[in-house]
C-alpha cells in the first residue's frame, strides 16, 4: 500500500476516487524494514478510532489510529500483524456517546458468518485468462450472443455426503464449467457473493463490498472459479447491490455515530421493503466508496459485467412510499437526481477503464433511456432487464391453452418497445420463489403438457430480440420452487422428460450462438420482423430473425396442444428450408410431430412475402427453419 496522498484525499472528498481499495482497508507491507499492516478507515465524526483484533486481545487502547489531516480518514501501521489476523475498528463517536466495533468497510475478506470480524488478507493469485481478456476487449457485446445462466452458489450443488454442507469455490469450479459449457451458455451470473451476514438474504443485504463471502472459501478461491470459467470461454457477471445495505451494527449503518453512508432522514435513508439503509448518493465520499467497489471486482477479480440490482429503487424518491413519506428533489419531482448522476458516472468510468465489460440494469419501470449513451441523455448502461416481457410471457403461459386466443397481445405487445432499450430477457430467481412455484409448475396441463410448454417458452425467448437469462434449475425443469438452503434436484435428470428439457435448451443455446441471424442484430429493428402475429384464433405466431446480410431464420410457435396440419406461412425466399430445431422432437421427450427435417418453399405469396411453406405444427411446439 502506498501512503494516502494529497491527490487521493482530493479525489475521495470530490467523489471521483475509483480505486480506494488501494489506499483504505488493511494492507500488508513494511515500514523501515519491519513487516506489518497499514490500516486506514473513514470516520470523520469519530473522537477516537482504534484497531482491535486477535493480535492485541481486542484491546481498545493498544493500537490507536491517527487522523489524516481534515479528511475524515484515520490510519496507523501495526508491526507484526500479518495475513489471516482478525480485526475490527473500535469507533468512539463525538456524538451521543456512541461506540461500536465495526467491520472494515474495505475488508478484502471476513470471518465465516455468523462471525463478523474482518480478516487481513493479501492477494497471491496468478491469473491464466489473458486470452479471454484480450478477446473480451475486442467483442461487440450488442452484436454478440449472450445467454446467461444465473447461479446461487450456495444452492446450485451441495456436498453429496452432507446436504447441509456448502461446496467451495474450487469444488464448484470444474462442475460448473462442465455444466455451463455443455449447455452452451455464454455467461454465468452469480447472485451476490459480496459478504453478507444473513444467508437468507441471498447476498442482497451486503456488508462486505470488497469481500467475496467466506462461506465458500478465500478470495483466491473465488478468483480460481472466475479464472476457470474464463479459460473455458465463459464470461462472469456479478450481481452488485449499490441500492441499500443492512442495519447490522458491525456494518456501515451509523458507522461513526452519525448517518455516514446513509441518509439521516428516514424518508430518504430507510428502505420500507427491505428494512435496510439507503446510500446517500449526494455525499461525495459515498460515491467514491461505491465507485471503488465496482472497480474492485472488475479490476482484481476480472469480472466481465455488473448486474446492478434494484435500480428503480435508486431512481425514484417515492419508491414503495406513500404521499408524505418521501422528500421531493429540488425541483419538486420524484426523481433521485443524485442517484441518476451516480449511475451515469459509474457507467462512464466502467466503460472508459474496462474494455468489453458490461453493466446491466435491473430496472423494473418505464424509466426512459436506461441503456442509452450519456451524450444522448441516457443513464449509460449497456443493457436493461425486460421485466415487462417476463411478466406478460409467464402470465400468458400460465393460462389454459383454450383461453390463449383471447390474450395473444400479451406476447405481441413487446414488439412496440422491443428496441427502445438494449434488453436482456430474464427468467430469474425472482420468478421461482415466495410461493410462485417453479417455471415448470407454472405451466398448465398434465406433466407432458407442462414440459412441452416450458420447452415452447424457452424457444420463444430465444427467438425474440434481446439477450437471454435463465435461473439455475430451469434448464432441466425443476418441479419445486427454489430453496436457498437446498441443492437443486439433480436427480430429476434420471427422468427422460427432464433430460429432454435440458437437451432442448442446450440445442437452443447452440442455435442462438451459431446462427448469426439469431443474435447479430439483437438491438437493431432490422433484425426482426413479424411474419404473422395476428392468428390468435389458432394461437400461432410466426416471425423471422435476420443477420446483417439479410440471411433469415424463420420461427413458428403453436401455443395450443392441437396439431396444425397443412399450416401455410410466408417465407422471405424460395428454396429448401431445413427444420433446424423442433421442440417437440422425440429426443426431447416430445411427440415427434414435425416436417421430416426439410420443406421446399412454393412460389405462392403469403403474409406479404414472395414464397410460402406448408407445415405440420407440433402441439405446444416451436419450429425453427434455416435456408439450406
Amino acid at each position: 500500500m502506498s501512503p494516502i496522498g494529497e491527490l487521493d484525499l482530493h479525489l475521495f472528498n470530490e467523489g471521483t476516487h475509483t480505486r480506494l481499495y488501494e489506499r483504505l482497508g488493511a494492507h500488508v507491507g513494511a515500514v523501515d524494514g519491519v513487516e506489518g499492516v497499514h490500516f486506514a478507515v473513514w470516520a470523520p465524526n469519530a473522537e477516537r478510532v482504534m484497531v482491535v483484533g486477535d493480535f492485541n486481545g481486542w484491546d481498545h487502547d493498544e493500537h490507536p489510529m491517527r487522523a489524516v489531516g481534515y479528511s475524515g480518514l484515520w490510519s496507523c501501521f501495526i508491526p507484526g500483524v500479518n495475513k489471516g489476523c482478525n480485526y475490527k475498528y473500535a469507533v468512539y463517536s463525538r456524538y451521543h456517546m456512541y461506540k461500536a466495533e465495526k467491520a472494515d468497510p474495505f475488508a478484502f475478506y471476513a470471518e465465516v458468518p455468523p462471525k463478523t470480524a474482518s480478516v487481513v488478507w493479501e492477494d497471491e493469485y496468478a491469473w491464466s485468462d489473458e486470452a479471454w481478456l484480450a478477446e473480451r476487449a475486442k467483442r461487440d457485446a450488442l452484436a454478440a450472443p449472450m445467454s446467461i445462466y444465473e447461479v446461487h452458489l450456495g444452492s446450485w450443488r451441495r456436498s453429496p455426503d452432507d446436504p447441509e454442507q456448502f461446496l467451495g469455490y474450487r469444488d464448484l469450479a470444474p462442475m460448473l464449467v462442465e455444466h455451463v459449457k455443455g449447455m452452451g451458455f455464454t455467461h454465468v451470473e452469480f447472485m451476490p457473493i459480496t459478504e453478507h451476514p444473513f444467508y437468507g438474504s441471498w447476498g442482497y443485504q451486503t456488508t462486505g463490498y470488497f469481500a467475496p463471502t467466506s462461506r465458500y472459501g478465500s478470495p483466491e478461491d473465488f478468483k480460481y472459479l472466475v479464472d476457470k470459467l474464463h479459460q473455458a470461454g465463459i464470461g462472469v457477471i456479478l450481481d452488485w447491490v449499490p441500492s441499500h445495505f443492512p442495519t447490522d451494527e458491525h456494518g456501515l449503518q451509523y458507522f461513526d455515530g452519525t448517518h455516514l453512508y446513509e441518509h439521516a432522514d428516514p424518508r430518504q435513508g430507510h428502505h420500507p421493503d427491505w428494512k435496510s439503509s439507503i446510500f446517500n448518493y449526494g455525499r461525495n465520499e459515498v460515491r467514491s466508496f461505491l465507485l471503488s467497489s465496482a472497480f474492485y471486482w472488475l479490476d482484481r477479480f476480472h469480472i466481465d459485467g455488473l448486474r446492478v440490482d434494484a435500480v428503480a429503487s435508486m431512481l425514484y424518491l417515492d419508491y414503495s412510499r406513500e404521499a408524505g413519506e418521501w422528500v421531493p428533489n429540488r425541483y419538486g419531482g420524484r426523481e433521485n437526481l443524485e442517484a441518476m448522476e451516480f449511475l451515469r458516472v459509474l457507467n462512464r468510468e466502467v466503460y472508459a477503464h474496462f474494455p468489453g465489460v458490461q453493466t446491466i440494469a435491473e430496472e423494473s419501470t418505464a424509466w426512459p433511456m436506461v441503456s442509452r449513451p450519456l451524450e444522448l441523455g441516457g443513464l449509460g448502461f449497456g443493457f436493461k432487464w425486460d421485466m415487462g416481457w417476463m411478466h406478460d410471457s409467464l402470465l400468458y403461459m400460465h393460462k389454459d391453452p383454450v383461453h390463449r386466443q383471447f390474450h395473444q397481445d400479451m406476447l405481441t405487445f413487446r414488439g412496440l418497445y422491443a428496441h427502445t432499450e438494449n434488453f436482456v430477457l430474464p427468467l430469474s430467481h425472482d420468478e421461482v420463489v415466495h410461493g410462485k412455484g417453479s417455471l415448470l409448475d407454472k405451466m398448465p396441463g398434465d406433466p407432458w403438457q407442462k414440459r412441452a410448454s416450458l420447452r415452447l417458452l424457452y424457444a420463444y425467448m430465444f427467438a425474440l430480440p434481446g439477450k437471454k437469462l435463465l435461473f439455475m434449475g430451469g434448464e432441466f425443469g425443476q418441479w419445486r420452487e427454489w430453496k436457498h438452503d437446498h441443492s437443486l434436484d439433480w436427480h430429476l435428470l434420471e427422468d427422460a422428460g427432464h433430460r429432454g428439457i435440458m437437451l432442448c435448451l442446450g440445442d437452443l443455446n447452440r442455435l442462438y450462438r451459431d446462427v448469426p441471424a439469431m443474435h447479430e442484430l439483437d438491438t437493431k429493428p432490422e433484425g426482426f420482423r413479424w411474419i404473422d402475429c395476428n392468428d390468435s384464433q389458432n394461437s400461432v405466431l410466426t416471425l423471422a430473425r435476420l443477420d446483417k446480410h439479410g440471411h433469415p431464420v424463420v420461427a413458428v410457435f403453436n401455443f395450443t396442444p392441437v396439431v396444425r396440419e397443412a399450416y401455410r406461412i410466408g417465407v422471405p425466399q424460395g428454396g429448401l428450408w431445413r427444420e433446424a430445431l423442433n421442440t417437440d422432437a422425440a429426443e426431447y421427450a416430445g411427440s415427434g410431430v414435425g416436417n421430416a427435417g426439410l420443406v421446399e418453399a412454393q412460389p405462392v405469396p403469403h403474409h406479404g412475402l414472395p414464397a410460402s411453406i406448408l407445415l405440420r405444427l407440433p402441439p405446444l411446439g416451436a419450429l425453427f427453419f434455416t435456408l439450406e
